[in-house]
């Protein structure tokens, strides 16, 4: 693949195509922060993966990466302790474009940057972690360092990515290449205390089927679901493209917990849907090929 990605692109060269410029420069805002003077997170060979890694390859397509992020984010919040440390201990209510482009950085950090960086940024949410704690409504006591709700977020973000990648990238991925990509993802599940770490498709489905009976949904699941899928773009423009990644990402969940959000995709909508994602991601290859 010779595409770049948002995040973790090298060094941005000229774009002598006006509407490829265009595009790259507006998608490239999205994932950084500007204000804070962000610039994309130069590729380095030398990093915890490298060139040849799958990681690179899945993590590397902007539309897919989309889809997959909202996937994976409405299926962690079904863990009601993921929840409330969400709930409990972030502005998301009003920083929502924030939090995504700080996850986003993370991913790009830790798929693209070199080790130093990447395990000092590993290091820094490790210590973060240490002060998010509290008690579920029902007197439950949580935390964030607790390794298996870390495990729950690592294989619901990591699955997700990797179907979106296989439904919209590349549909024909040997089983080996997907088993690599868990196997390669597990560095980074294991620096940030996930236990137990899949490290093969078998193993992360058979991780999401033992969570399943700890997951629930209630008011606090609406809300931030609703806030999700429903937060107003950065730009006018955007908007259509943002509602297509949307629907798109709820598509991609299983039946399971598309049942549990109350969220549908009627059936004889799904091929237009998956249609115009598909080329909304060819698009987005090209503009920053």
């Amino acid at each position: 693949m010779s595409y770049r990605q948002t995040a973790g692109q090298p060094a941005p060269r000229r774009i002598d195509h006006p509407m490829k410029r265009a595009i790259a420069d507006r998608v490239t805002a999205l994932f950084n922060d500007r204000s804070r003077g962000e610039a994309p997170v130069a590729r380095q060979p030398g990093g915890l993966f490298g060139p040849q890694s799958v990681a690179w390859r899945v993590h590397g397509d902007v539309g897919s990466m989309m889809v997959g992020g909202i996937a994976g984010l409405l299926l962690q919040m079904l863990h009601p302790a993921v929840l409330a440390g969400v709930w409990d201990h972030s502005n998301f209510r009003a920083d929502m474009h924030g939090r995504l482009k700080r996850t986003a950085r993370f991913i790009a950090t830790t798929t693209y940057g070199g080790r130093a960086e990447a395990e000092a940024l590993i290091a820094r949410i490790n210590r973060i972690h240490e002060q998010v704690t509290g008690t579920l409504p029902d007197g439950t006591p949580y935390s964030a360092r607790d390794p298996q709700l870390l495990a729950w977020v690592h294989v619901t973000e990591a699955s997700s990515f990797l179907q979106s990648w296989i439904r919209y990238g590349e549909p024909r991925m040997s089983g080996a290449d997907q088993d690599r990509y868990f196997a390669e993802m597990a560095e980074v599940a294991e620096r940030l205390g996930a236990l137990p770490v899949p490290r093969s498709r078998a193993e992360a489905r058979a991780l999401i089927q033992d969570t399943r009976p700890l997951l629930r949904q209630d008011a606090r699941t609406r809300e931030v679901a609703r806030l999700v899928l429903t937060r107003p773009a950065e730009h006018r423009a955007a908007e259509p493209v943002q509602a297509l990644v949307m629907q798109a990402g709820v598509d991609l969940l299983p039946d399971w917990a598309r049942r549990m959000h109350g969220l549908e995709v009627p059936l004889l909508t799904r091929p237009l849907l998956r249609a115009g994602t598909f080329g909304v991601a060819r698009t987005l290859r090209w503009a920053f090929e």
